[in-house]
């Protein structure tokens, strides 16, 4: 199985932490060079130090604040004037507050579209030049499992997540002749900040102890456990390898086999 990316270089937002520095370290272990792109300059220096240079990759990062779209607009073509040569990208953003979708201000709807397609499209549209170029690219959304069976009290969440899953399969329609893949990773329960946060508001709007929320959860998953953030991230990296070539325009959940849809 070709999962080399040596010479290949990654985009990975939201890299500091979580799914997407998870992520970020399995693609510089298969060879790539990784450029980690998040707001925290100190974070994103501490977390280029984690990742393996065993194959003399070279690391870089982005200082880009994603609730900013034309800040990331700049970043990334001053990016792309010393570095034009990109093959994979791995959109990563974290998600808005939750609570019921009739109570949601439109302001969070409009902030979320931004912060999450927005800033997609300005990524793609500067990066594809170059995958085309090379014949070889890899667009993977990190998104959720909402796209296929929405999460109650997280609506803003659940149409901003189904509108990138659209997006990334208009995206694999039209990039597949030039040899790019677009695909989506959808995690469920994962132990990350988000899941903190989730497992929080729970607790509060129910009245339990965080412990027993997150009890009752895991008995709600066939694996009987919150995934890890390192296995998002294989899942992730495995679809920017060669050998996952022909798989594109597909969710895939990494959930433990808690999504009841096919």
């Amino acid at each position: 199985m070709n999962l080399d990316l040596t010479g290949k270089t990654a985009i990975v937002c939201g890299s500091t932490q979580g799914i997407g520095l998870a992520s970020a370290v399995e693609l510089a272990l298969m060879g790539a060079n990784v450029t980690l792109m998040a707001r925290n300059e100190a974070s994103l220096r501490q977390a280029v130090e984690t990742l393996d240079t065993s194959l003399n990759q070279l690391h870089r990062y982005i200082v880009a604040d994603f609730s900013d779209n034309e800040n990331v607009k700049h970043a990334i073509e001053d990016y792309l004037r010393l570095c034009p040569d990109v093959h994979i990208l791995v959109n990563n953003t974290g998600g808005p507050a939750g609570g019921p979708i009739v109570e949601a201000e439109t302001e969070q709807f409009i902030k979320t579209f931004q912060m999450h397609v927005i800033n997609y499209q300005i990524l793609a549209q500067a990066v594809v030049p170059s995958m085309k170029k090379a014949g070889f690219g890899r667009i993977v959304n990190v998104i959720s499992t909402s796209v296929k069976q929405p999460i109650v009290g997280l609506g803003v969440s659940n149409t901003i997540r189904g509108a990138v899953s659209s997006w990334s399969k208009t995206m694999s329609l039209e990039l597949g002749q030039f040899g790019i893949t677009s695909n989506n990773v959808l995690p469920g329960f994962t132990k990350t900040a988000r899941l903190d946060a989730v497992l929080g508001m729970r607790s509060q709007a129910q009245g339990k102890s965080v412990a027993e929320v997150s009890d009752q959860l895991e008995a709600t998953i066939p694996i009987r456990r919150f995934s890890e953030a390192e296995e998002v991230g294989a899942a992730v990296a495995f679809l920017c390898s060669p050998a996952a070539g022909s798989i594109s325009g597909v969710n895939l959940p990494v959930d433990g086999g808690k999504t009841e849809s096919m």
